[in-house]
């Protein structure tokens, strides 16, 4: 099936398998006329970014690339990015990849006409409301995974390099004018880089629909992107040509970052941490701590699962829908334990006390205190 279409929510979208093609006009529909592509190290060499760079410099809109950006972007990748954005001359960003290369991009269009650091503008109360929201640049953003959902989002996470800590940088306006969702650019995804990302977005859609926030907009696009999910990441992991496939968790994706408005929860508080000091994939991180979340929360989300597994059409109710979690992992080769993930040696207390100020705990069902966090990071070790 041929998936092609114009969205207009959350924001101007265009969807479809070539539609790369159309980069140059969704930039000039932007208002750039002289972007800089912001992209991670490992894209910066690939045929899909040199082409789009191509596309960009045939329209005269030049050809301006910053990818000193690390797997987990940091300020001082921020930094950079931002100089090389004054320095260009530029009028907007291209934010081009995975969760790393949109994140930072996106940060890079918000800093660049600021004066304060970038930690003034955590997502923390009103602080947004410090930035000078008339000098955010405009952001085209393209994704070439489909998991983290950022070019829907209004937020970044960077890491604080010093405290090793995750952050949420926040403001309405750094919510991209125009994505372009081209489900061609992932095909080249790895297979554990489709796992990772693809149970990123179902992450996103399951914590969304478990949070007890009143959001039913939310709630019914979690639930159709766990479907979306469900039906269509075997099948890309399969076979990463399939293109109906590799479409429908791009939808996934963008799904699942508008569904987290209504908050996410314990998967994700641990996950910040554990990302940010031990550098594991977010997705994957996620994926690891979803079955023991769901144990966790089982007393407040047992019926509201139960209900997500017949429209899923998975029989047992809330036992069926973790022994499917269970399968769907293991289908993919996600390890059972972090400490089969790579961390070793873990600081508990450091990432007992990050999970706790994460803001993901206030979308939790169930209440997180120090004991229950430390007896759920145990479990997961």
């Amino acid at each position: 099936m041929t998936i092609r279409a114009n969205w207009s929510y959350p924001t101007s979208i265009r969807f479809g398998a070539g539609r790369i093609a159309e980069i140059a006009d969704a930039c000039v529909a932007a208002g750039i006329t002289r972007p800089l592509l912001v992209t991670d190290k490992g894209l910066a060499t690939m045929e899909i970014t040199t082409r789009t760079l191509d596309l960009l410099e045939a329209a005269g809109l030049g050809r301006a690339i910053f990818a000193e950006v690390d797997p987990n972007p940091n300020e001082v990748n921020a930094e950079a990015g931002v100089r090389a954005y004054r320095d260009g001359g530029h009028d907007g960003v291209v934010a081009f990849g995975g969760g790393s290369g949109l994140d930072l991009g996106k940060v890079v269009a918000f800093l660049a006409g600021q004066s304060r650091p970038i930690w003034d503008f955590e997502d923390v109360g009103d602080w947004w409301t410090r930035a000078d929201a008339d000098a955010i640049a405009p952001i085209v953003a393209v994704p070439t995974t489909a998991g983290t959902g950022s070019e829907v989002g209004r937020a970044s996470i960077i890491t604080n390099s010093r405290t090793a800590e995750k952050k949420i940088i926040f403001h309405p306006r750094m919510l991209p004018a125009v994505v372009i969702c081209d489900p061609e650019l992932t095909v080249g995804m790895p297979k554990a880089i489709t796992a990772g990302t693809g149970l990123d977005a179902f992450a996103h859609c399951v914590e969304a629909f478990c949070s007890p926030h009143y959001h039913p907009m939310s709630q019914g696009i979690a639930l159709e992107g766990m479907r979306l999910v469900k039906d269509y990441l075997p099948r890309a992991y399969a076979d990463g040509t399939d293109i109906e496939a590799r479409a429908q968790m791009m939808s996934a994706a963008a799904m699942g970052a508008t569904a987290f408005q209504k908050g996410l929860g314990a998967i994700h508080a641990l996950s910040h941490p554990i990302g940010a000091i031990h550098h594991t994939h977010h997705g994957t991180t996620n994926a690891v701590c979803m079955p023991a979340v769901l144990q966790f929360n089982r007393p407040e989300i047992a019926d509201r699962m139960a209900q997500a597994a017949a429209y899923l059409g998975i029989d047992g109710g809330f036992d069926g829908f973790c022994a499917y979690v269970d399968d769907l992992n293991a289908s993919m080769g996600i390890p059972k334990t972090l400490t089969a993930l790579g961390v070793r040696d873990p600081d508990i207390d450091r990432i007992v006390q990050g999970a706790l100020a994460d803001p993901s705990t206030g979308g939790n069902p169930v209440a997180m205190t120090e004991a229950n966090t430390r007896a759920l990071l145990l479990q997961l070790l």
